[in-house]
């Protein structure tokens, strides 16, 4: 597959993916809308292993690859579904564009990449500018918007580990074996926090939760991360993360269009930050 078209398809999926979460967590619970998606995802992932005759390869990279993949999307999963409750599916979306600054910087102690060369280091400076600017256009006095935003921070820490650990593993597996073995390793633990938090399943789910649920676990769990462990393959970690400053554009648009979010001036003002940063940061490659 074109490395383009793989990086363009990501982006879309995952521009949607906060407000599919957002969704299925107040229409189903948190705990139970990460576990359910997470086990459609794995069927569809073993399904397609076996029509497709793919293996599943058990040497040891391979085996370090799930597990640094499946602890990371436990705990950035997790995470992000208890905290997009209290806070709005763009602000989610915007919170994971810091997740170039926090990459960068760790591939460039553990990786040696060039992360912090002058015209990266600019970009990046753009980046989180525009991210302040959107943020401080966010409500977020609240206790309960607070915590939303603390658990979407640690969410973001998890998720740059993961992605810097898969890098420096570099297993050649094939993307989907990839994603079916982080789905194996991450499948139990999904399956106990939902026991642990209600271990019950809700007596309704409305269709917009239910119809997120799935397309999550499709798209969201199987699609979307077997183009993400194919473009990590191909393009160093600093790039990869450049995929959230793009997605938060697009679902502060999403959100405000689907889910009546409010859209200040202040976030356009950002967004243009998170743009330009975007090029400077891509100039340096």
């Amino acid at each position: 597959m074109s490395i383009p078209v793989a990086y363009i398809a990501v982006i879309l999926i995952w521009s949607t993916t906060p407000l599919a979460i957002q969704w299925s967590s107040l229409d189903a619970g948190f705990s139970f809308a990460v576990m359910a998606r997470m086990l459609i995802g794995l069927a569809l992932a073993v399904l397609l292993l076996l029509v497709w005759r793919i293996g599943l390869p058990l040497h040891r990279k391979a085996r370090l690859s799930y597990l640094a993949g499946g602890l990371g999307m436990f705990g950035a999963m997790l995470c992000t579904y208890w905290g997009s409750r209290y806070i709005s599916s763009g602000l989610v979306s915007v919170l994971f564009g810091l997740a170039p600054l926090v990459t960068s910087v760790l591939a460039a102690f553990l990786l040696g990449e060039k992360a912090l060369a002058p015209f990266k280091l600019a970009g990046i400076g753009l980046g989180l500018i525009g991210l302040l600017v959107v943020f401080g256009a966010q409500p977020t006095a609240s206790p309960q918007a607070t915590q939303g935003v603390a658990a979407l921070l640690t969410a973001v820490l998890i998720y740059s580990a993961s992605l810097v650990w898969l890098k420096r593993i570099g297993d050649d597996s094939p993307p989907l074996a990839t994603v079916t073995g982080t789905l194996v390793v991450a499948m139990p633990l999904f399956i106990a926090a939902w026991w642990l938090a209600d271990g019950g399943i809700p007596a309704k789910i409305p269709l917009r939760g239910l119809l997120a649920i799935v397309y999550l676990g499709v798209f969201g769990s199987v699609l979307g991360f077997a183009l993400y462990y194919f473009i990590i393959k191909h393009v160093e970690a600093g790039k990869v993360a450049l995929i959230t400053l793009i997605t938060p554009v697009l679902a502060l648009l999403l959100g405000a269009w689907l889910n009546g979010e409010w859209v200040p001036l202040r976030v356009w003002l950002g967004a243009a930050c998170i743009s330009l940063g975007l090029l400077l940061h891509q100039k340096s490659a």
